[in-house]
C-alpha cells in the first residue's frame, strides 16, 4: 500500500481533473450554460446510475453533498471529507474520482455511477460485491462503498489484475477496521483468481 494522505488527495485530484476533461467540462461550462452560475441556488440535473435527478443546490454544493442530500443515494460516503479516504468514490464516465473534491455543477451531463448502480437493475449483485460477502471483506462497512466502486473500475479496466495492482488501485481507500487481504481476496476471487494465504497468491 502506498502511504496516504497529501499524495492519495493529489493523486485523487489528478483524477478528478481527467474525469471533468473527459466530459468536456472543464472551466465549469457545459455546451450553451453560462460559464458563471451563482451566487443563488441554481437548478441542476445529474444522471445517476442511469437515472435523472433534479435538483436545485448552490454553486458551491460538491457531488457528495448532492448525492448524499439531493438524490437521496447515501451509499457514498462522506469520511474525510479531503480526497485522502476513499469512501465517497464514484465513477464519472467510467473515471474513478472523489465525490467530495468534485462540485456538483461540473457533472452537470456526465453519467455518474454510484455504489447503488453496481448491481444489476433486477437486484442481481455485482460479481465483486458477492465476492466481499463471502470473503467477509468488511467489519463496520462504512468503507465498503468506495472500496467496492474502486475494485469494479478496476476490473472493468484490468480483468485480471496481479495483486500489485490490485493494491495500487485500492491505494486511495482506507480500511480503519484493516480487513485488505480479505478486500484483496474478494478481488481475486471476482476475477476469477486464487486468494492470498500468509500475503502470497495460493
Amino acid at each position: 500500500m502506498q502511504s496516504l494522505g497529501v499524495s492519495a488527495a493529489a493523486a485523487s485530484v489528478a483524477a478528478n481533473a481527467e474525469a471533468t476533461a473527459k466530459s468536456g467540462r472543464a472551466g465549469g461550462s457545459d455546451g450553451d450554460a453560462p460559464s458563471v452560475m451563482g451566487p443563488n441556488p441554481i437548478d441542476l440535473t445529474l444522471t445517476v446510475n442511469g437515472v435523472k435527478h433534479a435538483m436545485k443546490v448552490e454553486p458551491c454544493t460538491t457531488l457528495l453533498e448532492a448525492l448524499r442530500l439531493h438524490a437521496g443515494l447515501t451509499g457514498t460516503k462522506e469520511i474525510c471529507d479531503r480526497g485522502s479516504c476513499g469512501g465517497c468514490s464514484v465513477l464519472i464516465d467510467g473515471v474513478l474520482a472523489v465525490s467530495c473534491l468534485m462540485l456538483a455543477i461540473d457533472c452537470a451531463g456526465a453519467s455518474i455511477t454510484t455504489v447503488e448502480g453496481l448491481a444489476k437493475a433486477d437486484g442481481t449483485l455485482h460479481p465483486l460485491q458477492e465476492a466481499f460477502i463471502r470473503h467477509d471483506a468488511l467489519q463496520c462497512g462504512y468503507c465498503t462503498p468506495g472500496f467496492l466502486v474502486a475494485g469494479a473500475w478496476l476490473m472493468a479496466s484490468t480483468p485480471k489484475p496481479t495483486l500489485p495492482q490490485i493494491q495500487q488501485a485500492m491505494a486511495g481507500n482506507i480500511c480503519r477496521c484493516g480487513t485488505y487481504t480479505n478486500i484483496f481476496n474478494a478481488v481475486l476471487e471476482a476475477t476469477g483468481q486464487r486468494p492470498l494465504i500468509d500475503g502470497t497468491i495460493a
